[in-house]
């Protein structure tokens, strides 16, 4: 539930509340003439932000300062760090230059992608200890210049007790999108460029000529919505493919419980071979069948053949090969499912991270 310390205000425009038990401090949002000058705003941004830490601080009198990306958040824990004497652990979950690459809202290698870069390279110099998500973004940290004793990898987790194996499926939803008595391929998040849905739409045009029982459900939305429509009517897909949009949360797990096939067609490119993702943790947590990319992200997540499929990343022919053979091959299901569940439950759950970072913080107090 949601408490509140401030009257009547909530949710974003409330400086401080609590949910589910976790008390959290907002820094308000400054408007500033600098915007017209990023440099410049981007240093407005760390002043603010390292403005409010100290009044965090004073308050709360924490033994360590956890920042994570992007950099800014970085800056200002360093600045406060170091005037309180406090160490600073700074989590790197992506690195931000990249993906604005894909966004559209920055060039490889330009000036704003090489300045977010120096930043970003600035804190984990800085910074007492370092930490990632995966072992690709590691590396590339250590190839800064960054000791390697400094880096630990903590990786993306689930919560393995929000995520129940075989849960009912809601027979009224199915009915309602025409997926009774179909094989159902899946794709649930968002439609940004990377994921690779047209791939995903170009493997289903193959499959259909020998499996016309197979139906892909996509649940959500993002900048790719006008190309996927266009190109499932290029395909002819338009009795193959479920289009839901974007779903309430609560909703989610029925769209997922109507899913034989989880599909991650992710593109290689520097962001997908460097970054692991969640959707496919949550899905091995719910004892679902994944076929994915052999993009870097995913061969760190997905052992191929064992808890997982994994194909050539941006050839719809390897998918729609890799997809047939697991329709084919319905005797090795539940393994898979279950040697997927085993993986999350041992290696990324939360449990698991938390004794990860408690090495971290104890080698700095």
């Amino acid at each position: 539930g949601l408490k509140q310390r401030d009257g009547a205000r909530q949710g974003t425009s409330a400086p401080e509340e609590t949910v589910d038990g976790l008390h959290f401090y907002r820094t308000p949002h400054t408007g500033s003439l600098l915007g017209v000058l990023p440099v410049l705003q981007q240093l407005h941004v760390v002043d603010t932000l390292a403005r409010r830490l100290e009044e965090v601080v004073a308050r709360e009198k924490p033994d360590i300062l956890h920042a994570h990306s992007p950099a800014l958040n970085g800056l200002a824990a360093l600045r406060v760090g170091r005037r309180r004497g406090l160490p600073v652990v700074y989590e790197c979950r992506a690195f931000w230059e990249d993906a604005a690459v894909d966004h559209g809202t920055s060039s490889e290698w330009g000036l704003r992608y090489r300045l977010t870069r120096a930043l970003e390279t600035r804190v984990f110099r800085r910074a007492d200890a370092v930490t990632t998500i995966c072992e690709g973004l590691r590396t590339e940290i250590i190839a800064r210049g960054i000791a390697p004793d400094r880096v630990t990898v903590i990786p993306n987790a689930v919560d393995t007790d929000s995520f129940t194996t075989g849960s009912a499926v809601n027979e009224a939803l199915r009915a309602e999108l025409g997926l009774e008595g179909k094989t159902v391929l899946g794709f649930i998040g968002s439609f940004y460029a990377y994921e690779g849905i047209p791939l995903l739409l170009a493997a289903m045009a193959l499959l259909r000529r020998n499996l016309p029982e197979v139906t892909l459900l996509l649940v959500g939305g993002g900048p790719e919505d006008t190309r996927i429509r266009q190109l499932i009517k290029q395909y002819g897909l338009g009795d193959a493919v479920v289009l839901t949009g974007r779903v309430p949360h609560s909703a989610v797990q029925d769209y997922y419980n109507l899913v034989d096939i989880l599909t991650y067609p992710r593109l290689a490119m520097r962001l997908t071979d460097l970054v692991t993702p969640l959707k496919p943790l949550e899905a091995m947590a719910q004892g679902r069948l994944v076929v994915a990319s052999d993009v870097g992200g995913h061969r760190e997540l997905i052992r191929d053949g064992d808890t997982g499929v994994l194909f050539k990343a941006g050839d719809p022919v390897t998918l729609a090969t890799a997809v047939s053979e697991l329709i084919a091959n319905r005797d090795q299901w539940q393994g898979m499912r279950e040697r997927g569940r085993a993986y999350v439950e041992g290696e990324r759950s939360w449990e698991a991270s938390v004794g990860r970072y408690r090495a971290v913080y104890e080698e700095l107090l």
